[in-house]
């Protein structure tokens, strides 16, 4: 591995599952390999045991229905290691050509989503991916390949209001449905996902989950903090009910949010 040598984190078992993603991608890909990058919490602070390790691989071109099948095989090794992290681990196989900048016409790629049993299956990258590439391009960690900048064109501040005007409708949805986050790992998700929306429109930049949290507090005169603080705490018991009042809160939450998205939203 490159970037950061043999050890691209500061976790020893994470290092160790990352070593053998990239033997095999590497393996499996042959001359098809380009680069593999970390991003997300890995890249941008805030890592615990409650994160995800997400990875981005660059490929020469679209892949074959037989390079698909041993990469879906290979993954599958990975995930009956039995390392907690196996699971816990989301890769996106995307073109170099369609790595650069954002091309909705050309976002379905293979993904492999944390959790038991999932398996690596055709994914569209909607404009969430305007996000990751920035975070990819200005803090990506280089496993193998050429650095990142090189592979992605730059996103600009209104990209990045845009990429969350486009993607509100999700958690919108929740207001017709409250039910979807009755567990406390999906509702806490929400809450913090708002809370970098928010930071997001507001700055026309991108930080980890604690950080926009933690701004996000003093937002609406600290209405939010404790909401904000229990969804911190709620992300290591994803099982559990969530507790009436904040779902109630959730919502409300979402509800502020619509409002500084569209009232934000730069024009094309």
């Amino acid at each position: 591995m490159s970037g950061r040598g043999e050890s691209p984190t500061p976790y020893a078992e994470v290092n160790a599952l990352l070593g053998r993603l990239l033997e095999g991608a590497r393996g499996t890909l042959g001359g098809q390999f380009v680069g593999a990058y970390l991003f997300g919490s890995l890249a941008c602070g805030d890592f615990d045991r409650d994160s995800d390790v997400d990875v981005l691989v660059v490929t020469e071109g679209e892949l074959t229905d037989e390079t698909f099948s041993a990469l879906r095989a290979m993954h599958g090794r990975l995930a009956a290691a039995g390392t907690r992290w196996a699971t816990q681990l989301e890769v996106s196989y995307i073109p170099r050509d369609a790595v650069r900048r954002h091309d909705p016409s050309r976002a379905v790629h293979p993904h492999i989503d944390r959790g038991e049993g999932e398996q690596l299956r055709l994914v569209r990258h909607d404009e969430d991916w305007v996000v990751q590439r920035h975070t990819l391009r200005e803090r990506g960690v280089t496993l193998a390949g050429p650095p990142p900048h090189t592979l992605i064109d730059p996103v600009s501040p209104d990209d990045l209001r845009r990429a969350m005007a486009a993607i509100i409708w999700w958690p919108a949805e929740i207001l017709e449905d409250p039910t979807r986050i009755k567990r406390r790992g999906y509702q806490s998700y929400i809450v913090l996902t708002m809370c970098r929306m928010l930071y997001t429109i507001r700055h026309g930049a991108v930080v980890s989950k604690r950080a926009a949290a933690r701004w996000a507090e003093g937002e609406a005169g600290g209405l939010w903090a404790p909401l904000i603080a229990r969804a911190w705490e709620g992300r290591s018991n994803p099982r559990l009910g969530a507790p009436p009042e904040d779902v109630s809160g959730t919502l409300d939450l979402i509800r502020y949010t619509l409002g500084r998205v569209r009232g934000h939203e730069p024009q094309p």
